[in-house]
């Protein structure tokens, strides 16, 4: 059975690289639409329920704004 996982992302901390987007395996992250307080659009988790707890997106922040947690499932 595959791991499910869930991420959160510090929004303010977030500059909006976009490097976990595209590190992420299964699409699980996304560009938002709204601006953080620094007028950046940064990354946020769409399709959370395809999460696989890789890590992958935790691994090229450069800013260490993700947790990756590995649930249940």
């Amino acid at each position: 059975m595959a791991k499910k996982g869930k991420i959160t992302i510090d929004r303010e901390m977030c500059k909006c690289c976009m490097l976990c987007v595209r590190a992420c395996p299964v699409k699980v992250l996304e560009e938002d639409s709204e601006m953080n307080s620094s007028g950046s659009h940064p990354a946020k988790a769409v399709n959370m329920d395809k999460c696989i707890a890789c890590g992958s997106c935790y691994e090229v922040c450069p800013d260490v704004c993700i947790e990756v947690y590995e649930i249940e499932g």
